[in-house]
C-alpha cells in the first residue's frame, strides 16, 4: 500500500497562503466552539480539527475557509450517482466514512459545522486537496466548494483550480464574484429541501425508537416531549441561550430537577418570541404536564430520561432548526414519524392524516394565493396549508415590492396578520405553533379550539383581537367523520367570507351522495369552479379513501349555465409506497413528470384549456367541462366523464377476430359440417 504524503500536501497548501491557522491553532472562539459542538468527522463527540483554516475578506465581508488535506490516490472525493458531492448515504444517514477519508467531503463537513453551529457566519468555503506522487512529481487534485445558508447549505463547486492563488487578497474580488453567481435553481432547492427532510426523518425515527425501546416513554408524551425540548433548546438570538446538555444535572429538588429547568427554558422562549399571554398559558399548560412527570426527571445512574432524550435532540435535530433552513417541513415529518405510536382521541382512522406538502402547495396555487391574501384553515393540523400559502405570499411580495423597508414590513404582516388556523387536538395544535415559530413566528393566529363551536371568525389574540379576520382564501382537509364527510367545516367557513377562493381536499363522495345537504347549501352562495379526482393512494398507508379537491369562487351563487372543470388527476406522475423504514424520497418517486402534471393542473383550473386545447398536454381525455345542478350531488369526475360509444376500426377488427376464432374453434369441435352453414 502506498504511503500517505498528506504532510507534503499540507506544506504545499501553507506555502500558497498569505495567512492561515494550523490544525491546533484557534481561528476564533465562535468557530472553535462550533467545531467542538458539531459531531466529529467519525460521528462521535470528539473535536473537529481541519488541517488548515483561514479567512478571506473583501470590505466587511469575512468568510471562513476550511481546508482538508489527504495524501493517497482515491482519497479526493465521494459523489452520488449524479456526480454531486454528498455526505449522506442512500438511506439519508450521515456517511462518516466518506467524511473521514475523503478530502473534499471532510472539508465540507467542517464548513457545514460552521453554518449549523454559529450565529455570525452564514457562508463558508470548503477546500479539499489530495496529492499523490507520480515519478517523484507531486500530482494534486483540488476541490473548491461554497456553502451558504441562503442556498440551504448545498455545496456548490466554485470552479476548477490548479493552485490556491485565488485566496490571495489581490484575487479575492474575482473569487467573490464567482461565488455570488452560484445561485441554486428551483429544482436544486426543491431537491435539497427533500434531502434535508429525509435526513431529519431518519434521525427522528431513531429518536422515536430510542424513546420506545430503551426509555419506555409513554406514547402520549412523545409529541409534547420533543416539541418542548426543541423550544427549550432553540433559545432566542441575542436574548436567551438555548438549554445546554450539561445544565441537566439530574438533581431532585422541586426547582432544580431537569423537568423544571426545561419548563423554565420553554417559558423564556415563548415570552421572548412575543407570543400573546393567552397563547403562552395554553402551551405551558399542555407542555408542563409532561415535564412534571417524575419518571422522566428522576435520575438513574446519575442521568434522567429527559437528559438522554435531550442529548439526541440537541445533537441531531436542533442544528437543522437553528440554521435558517426554515422552509423544510419539519413538524409534518415529526408527526408522520410519531404517528405510528400516537393514539389520537376522538379520531376515526382517517381523521388525523396530515396532507403531503406537495398537495398543500398545489391547493394554495389553485386558489391563486398572493401577497395580499388572507388565508385560513378550520382544521389546521400542523399548519401545512398555512405554511405553503405563506411561502407563495412571500415569494409574491419579493417579486412585487421593490423597497427593502416595505418588503420587510410586508413579510412581517403576512406572518403576523394574514394567516389563521384552528386546531382542536392539543398535540397537533402544539405542532402547528412550533411550525409557525420555526417559519419566523406568525404563531399568534394559531388557535386552540373547535372551529365549529368555539370560533366566531375573529382574531382571538394580539393587537387585532376581536376584529374580523378578512379571509379571502380558504384551504382545508377536514376530518371525514364529521357531518357531510367534513363539508360542515366548508359551509361554516365560506359563510363567513364575502369573496375569494377556496380549495378543499375531501372524501370524493361528499360531492355526490354523501353531502348531507351541505353541498346544496354551499352552492346557494358559492360557485363550484373545478372538481379534481385525486390518486387513490394519495395517503398511502395512512388512509384508503378516494379523495377529490373541490375549488370554489366564494360569495357568488352557482349559476347552472356556468361550466365546471372536471379533471381526472389520478395519474399525477408520482409512484407511492408505504415502507415504514424508508424515507419520503423512497416512498414517493416522480416517475412521470409530476412537476409538469401539477403545473398543467393549476393552469387548467386557473386559466382553462385555452383556444384549441392549447393548455392540454397530459390530461387530454381526462378533462371535461360540464354543467351541474343545484342539488350538490353531481360534483364528481366520474359523473361527467365522456364515454365514446362510436365504434372504431380497431373495434371492428376485434369483433371480426373474435368471430373468426369462434368459427375455427367450432370447426375443430364439430367437423366440416359446421363450415359454411
Amino acid at each position: 500500500m502506498a504511503k500517505s504524503i498528506e504532510e507534503q500536501v499540507e506544506d504545499w497548501c501553507k506555502n500558497q497562503l498569505e495567512k492561515y491557522f494550523t490544525k491546533t491553532e484557534s481561528i476564533n472562539s465562535e468557530i472553535d466552539d462550533a467545531l467542538k459542538k458539531a459531531p466529529s468527522k467519525k460521528g462521535g463527540s470528539g473535536q473537529n480539527l481541519p488541517d488548515i483554516k483561514c479567512f478571506v475578506s473583501v470590505g466587511f465581508r469575512n468568510i471562513p475557509v476550511m481546508i482538508e488535506c489527504k495524501g493517497k490516490k482515491g482519497d479526493f472525493i465521494k459523489t452520488d450517482e449524479n456526480g454531486l458531492v454528498t455526505n449522506t448515504d442512500k438511506k439519508g444517514d450521515v456517511d462518516y466514512a466518506a467524511i473521514a477519508k475523503k478530502a473534499v467531503n471532510g472539508a465540507i463537513h467542517y464548513a457545514k459545522s460552521i453554518l449549523d453551529y454559529t450565529a455570525t457566519y452564514k457562508e463558508a468555503i470548503a477546500i479539499g486537496v489530495n496529492g499523490s506522487k507520480q515519478n517523484n512529481d507531486l500530482e494534486l487534485e483540488i476541490g473548491v466548494y461554497y456553502l451558504s445558508k441562503d442556498n440551504l447549505g448545498i455545496p456548490k463547486e466554485v470552479g476548477k483550480f490548479s493552485d490556491l492563488s485565488f485566496l490571495k487578497q489581490k484575487n479575492l474580488k474575482s473569487f467573490f464574484k464567482k461565488i455570488d453567481d452560484l445561485k441554486l435553481t428551483q429544482e436544486e432547492l426543491e431537491s435539497r429541501k427533500l434531502s434535508l427532510e429525509d435526513e431529519i426523518e431518519s434521525k427522528l425515527k431513531r429518536l422515536n425508537q430510542t424513546m420506545h425501546d430503551d426509555l419506555g416513554i409513554a406514547v402520549k408524551s412523545r409529541v409534547m416531549l420533543i416539541v418542548g425540548l426543541i423550544m427549550a433548546g432553540l433559545g432566542v438570538e441575542n436574548i436567551s441561550d438555548g438549554l445546554k446538555i450539561e445544565e441537566l444535572k439530574g438533581e431532585s429538588g422541586k426547582k432544580s430537577n431537569d423537568g423544571q429547568k426545561i419548563i423554565d427554558k420553554i417559558e423564556d422562549f415563548l415570552r421572548e418570541k412575543k407570543l400573546p399571554e393567552e397563547k403562552r398559558e395554553v402551551i405551558m399548560n399542555e407542555l408542563s404536564n409532561v415535564f412534571k412527570n417524575q419518571d422522566l426527571y428522576t435520575p438513574k445512574n446519575g442521568e434522567s430520561k429527559l437528559r438522554k432524550v435531550y442529548a439526541i435532540v440537541h445533537n441531531d435535530i436542533l442544528p437543522y432548526l437553528s440554521s435558517d433552513l426554515h422552509n423544510i417541513d419539519f413538524t409534518g415529518r415529526l408527526f408522520n414519524v410519531l404517528n405510528a405510536w400516537v393514539d389520537v382521541p376522538d379520531g376515526a382512522e382517517n381523521d388525523v392524516v396530515l396532507t403531503p406538502r406537495y398537495v398543500t402547495e398545489l391547493m394554495a396555487r389553485l386558489t391563486s394565493v398572493n401577497k395580499d391574501s388572507y388565508v385560513w384553515d378550520y382544521a389546521t393540523g400542523s399548519a401545512g396549508f398555512l405554511i405553503s400559502a405563506m411561502h407563495l405570499m412571500i415569494d409574491d411580495a419579493n417579486r412585487k415590492v421593490k423597497s427593502p423597508d416595505e418588503l420587510r414590513s410586508k413579510i412581517a404582516k403576512i406572518k403576523a396578520e394574514q394567516l389563521l388556523g384552528i386546531e382542536k387536538l392539543p398535540e397537533i395544535y402544539i405542532l402547528a405553533v412550533l411550525n409557525m415559530i420555526l417559519m419566523g413566528d406568525g404563531s399568534s393566529n394559531i388557535i386552540h379550539g373547535n372551529s365549529l363551536t368555539q370560533f366566531n371568525g375573529k382574531y382571538q389574540q394580539g393587537k387585532l383581537r376581536d376584529q374580523k379576520f378578512p379571509a379571502n382564501v380558504f384551504l382545508l382537509n377536514p376530518p371525514y367523520s364529521a357531518p357531510g364527510k367534513g363539508m360542515i367545516f366548508v359551509e361554516k367557513a365560506l359563510s363567513q367570507m364575502s369573496s375569494g377562493k377556496a380549495a378543499v381536499l375531501i372524501q370524493e363522495n361528499a360531492g355526490s351522495t354523501q353531502g348531507d345537504g351541505y353541498t346544496k347549501r354551499i352552492l346557494e352562495h358559492n360557485t363550484l369552479i373545478a372538481s379534481i379526482h385525486m390518486s387513490t393512494d394519495l395517503f398511502c398507508g395512512k388512509s384508503n379513501v378516494q379523495t377529490a379537491i373541490y375549488v370554489f369562487d366564494v360569495g357568488t351563487p352557482h349559476d347552472t349555465e356556468k361550466l365546471v372543470k372536471f379533471i381526472d388527476f389520478s395519474n399525477d406522475g408520482y409512484a407511492r409506497q408505504n415502507r415504514k423504514k424508508s424515507s419520503q424520497s423512497v416512498n414517493l418517486k416522480d416517475v412521470d413528470n409530476a412537476k409538469g402534471r401539477y403545473d398543467e393542473l393549476v393552469n387548467l383550473v386557473v386559466r382553462g384549456k385555452g383556444k384549441d386545447d392549447k393548455n392540454l398536454n397530459y390530461y387530454k381525455g381526462s378533462y371535461v367541462e360540464n354543467y351541474i345542478s343545484l342539488e350538490g350531488n353531481d360534483w364528481t369526475y366520474n359523473q361527467h366523464k365522456e364515454i365514446d360509444i362510436k365504434p372504431t376500426e380497431d373495434d371492428f377488427k376485434k369483433v371480426v377476430k373474435e368471430y373468426m376464432a369462434w368459427q375455427i374453434s367450432d370447426l375443430i369441435k364439430n367437423g366440416d359440417d359446421g363450415l359454411g352453414k
